[in-house]
């Protein structure tokens, strides 16, 4: 099978870079297709646009309900036969279309060990400051097949990262990305390869 993937991300993009980055040295054996991004100034279409790959913003803010903006995603998504999604701090639900028609075939990586520190509203700094507010010794990163409800999806990989007595929200997040880069890629190379199965 050929994968193509749709990477989509709010932010800087530094998990869809690690993933071009290992599609380019055949790391992956996958196509970057398309870049999506709901924000209009972030590092993610930048990046896309350096790497030649189509990229773009598509927003609630374009469109007047949320079906039309699904529409628009899962339209794309198409037309660029995509056939796995990757997020990849992407902070938006995705739509019933797109979660229907790629069914078992959209991943997402959280910055913790699921189900802790998951659900709504977990995201980023916020997930890091609940981890440290929890006294809790460890912490990780686990990547996840994406399902109607946020962080609730089979878990397909996981790893660990041990807090320093001293851990910050910065030094933290520092750890957690190093290990999203890593875990990201090894999963897809897992994927791609035919090593594992979704």
């Amino acid at each position: 099978m050929s994968f193509k993937l749709g990477l989509l991300a709010s932010h800087e993009g530094t998990n869809v870079q690690s993933i071009i980055d290992g599609c380019q040295s055949n790391v992956i054996r996958a196509v970057p297709s398309v870049v999506i991004s709901n924000n209009s100034q972030s590092g993610v279409l930048q990046r896309a646009k350096k790497a030649n790959i189509p990229n773009y913003h598509v927003s609630a803010s374009q469109f007047n309900n949320q079906h039309n903006l699904d529409t628009a995603i899962l339209k794309i998504l198409q037309t660029h036969d995509v056939n796995l999604v990757i997020l990849a701090g992407y902070m938006k639900k995705l739509g019933d279309q797109v979660l229907n028609i790629y069914k078992g075939n959209i991943l997402n990586i959280h910055p913790s060990i699921l189900p802790k520190f998951g659900g709504k509203g977990m995201y980023g700094d916020k997930v890091h400051q609940a981890v440290l507010n929890s006294g809790d010794k460890k912490t990780g990163v686990t990547i996840h097949v994406v399902t109607k409800n946020y962080d609730e999806g089979p878990i397909i990989a996981r790893t660990e990262i041990t807090l320093a007595e001293d851990e910050t929200i910065d030094s933290l997040k520092q750890k957690v990305q190093k290990k999203e880069h890593k875990l990201y890629v090894e999963t897809l190379r897992k994927i791609t390869f035919g090593e594992l199965t979704l």
